[in-house]
């Protein structure tokens, strides 16, 4: 799989490169594109990861592909990329990512990583399992956000893209930390971008459905489904940077991306029985 990431503004700047990936939950490499005046650094996963990154431990295992793929960028496009494989769950991640990038002006940051390959009853899963979701999807973004958009905030120019998921519309069986997470997600970068609107800082919200990623297909694999209609990644990746303006949230493949929730008018119990429905029938990752 391959992002191409088009011309996008950094704080009302455009750039122009392309990024990679792994997309194993809760692993990272971030790859730094150098441009003539800001960076971008992506944490997440392969599959919208490789059109944005795996981490200690599976990454290290994954750092070969990825430095081939960082090595196929540098070729065609003529720029330098940093890759920097973390593991997203670990408490210590963001600030060792920080410190591997601290002497670039990282002008675009996106955090999509946190997918969840196994939608199961709460009970299901093991504690350990809910909490490192929730420490790379809730902590992570967080820290990234306070990280790296405290200086975007300062220069006055740069944008954040946090990816969150249909999933955080409203509760639904088999979606209850992982839909929380993504929740989380959504009113974080709604609320970063209510506050950084004015300050020159671009903050988009970028809502998913089912999109054609590794985790995905494993997902679906597993339980014997078929993957029906799939979002494709690469048009995924470049709708987010043609939008990066057009925050708090954009809903991508909805007729009405800046809408509210799908939802509607239904009322709280009805979202969540439907939201149940379609996560017994679909699953979700984003």
């Amino acid at each position: 799989m391959r992002e191409q990431a088009r011309g996008g503004r950094a704080g009302r700047g455009s750039a122009e490169s392309r990024q990679v990936g792994a997309d194993e939950p809760g692993q990272i490499a971030a790859e730094i594109p150098r441009w003539p005046h800001a960076q971008r650094a992506e944490p997440g996963k392969r599959g919208l990861g490789r059109h944005r990154r795996p981490g200690a431990g599976a990454a290290r295992g994954r750092v070969p592909v990825l430095e081939a793929s960082a090595a196929e960028i540098r070729a065609t496009y003529d720029v330098e990329t940093r890759t920097v494989a973390l593991d997203l769950s670990a408490p210590d991640a963001l600030s060792e990512l920080t410190r591997a990038t601290s002497d670039l002006e990282v002008g675009l940051f996106v955090y999509n990583a946190g997918g969840d390959d196994r939608s199961v009853a709460f009970l299901d899963k093991d504690l350990g399992s809910h909490l490192e979701l929730v420490h790379r999807n809730c902590l992570g973004p967080l820290e990234a956000a306070y990280r790296f958009g405290g200086p975007m905030v300062a220069r006055g120019r740069g944008a954040v893209v946090l990816v969150t998921s249909g999933a955080a519309w409203a509760g639904g069986a088999t979606l209850a930390a992982y839909g929380a997470t993504k929740a989380f997600d959504l009113i974080l970068a709604e609320s970063l971008w209510a506050e950084w609107r004015t300050r020159g800082v671009d903050v988009l919200g970028l809502v998913l459905g089912k999109t054609d990623t590794p985790s995905m297909r494993r997902a679906f694999d597993a339980e014997g489904k078929p993957y029906g209609e799939l979002a494709d990644p690469d048009e995924v990746a470049a709708a987010a940077l043609d939008h990066l303006a057009d925050g708090p949230t954009w809903i991508y493949g909805s007729d009405t991306p800046t809408g509210g929730s799908p939802f509607g008018a239904l009322s709280r119990r009805d979202a969540v029985l439907a939201m149940s429905r379609g996560a017994s029938a679909h699953g979700d990752d984003a």
